[in-house]
C-alpha cells in the first residue's frame, strides 16, 4: 500500500520558537505560511511540519499523490483507494474522505496506541 510522502506534524505552542530550534538542526522553510501558524521544514531527505493551533497532538501525515519535494507524481494510490482497503481489512476512521469526489481529500484514523495518522492527498 503506498501511502505517499511521509512527514511528521508537530503540534507546537510556539512556531517562532519552534521554528528557530530546528534551523539549529539544519531545518528549512520548505513551505508555509508563518503568519497562518503553519509551515513545512526539510533537512534533507527529512520532513517536518510545525503547526500551532491546528492539531491536538503530534501527528503522523502521508500525502498520496506527492514527491518529498511536493511534487505530483504520475502515478499513485488515490485516497478513496486506499480507504477502501483499509475498511476492508478492519480499520476504523475518526474522519473519513468522501468517496463520491474525486481530487484533494483527507482521512484521519488512530493507530492501537491513539497516535493520529492524517492522510492529506492534495491532488
Amino acid at each position: 500500500m503506498e501511502l505517499g510522502n511521509f512527514s511528521i506534524s508537530l503540534a507546537v505552542k510556539d512556531i517562532r520558537a519552534s521554528k528557530a530550534f530546528y534551523e539549529k538542526l539544519g531545518f528549512q522553510v520548505f513551505m508555509g505560511d508563518i503568519s497562518q501558524n503553519w509551515l513545512i521544514l526539510k533537512n534533507g531527505e527529512h520532513v517536518i511540519g510545525l503547526f500551532q493551533g491546528m492539531f491536538e497532538r503530534n501527528t503522523i501525515t502521508f500525502n498520496p499523490g506527492w514527491d518529498r519535494n511536493a511534487n505530483k507524481l504520475g502515478t499513485f494510490t488515490d485516497i478513496r483507494d486506499l480507504q477502501r482497503r483499509l475498511k476492508e481489512q478492519g480499520v476504523e476512521f475518526v474522519s473519513e474522505a468522501d468517496e463520491t469526489s474525486q481530487g484533494p481529500a483527507y482521512f484521519i484514523l488512530l493507530d492501537p496506541d491513539g497516535n493520529p495518522i492524517y492522510v492529506d492527498q492534495h491532488v
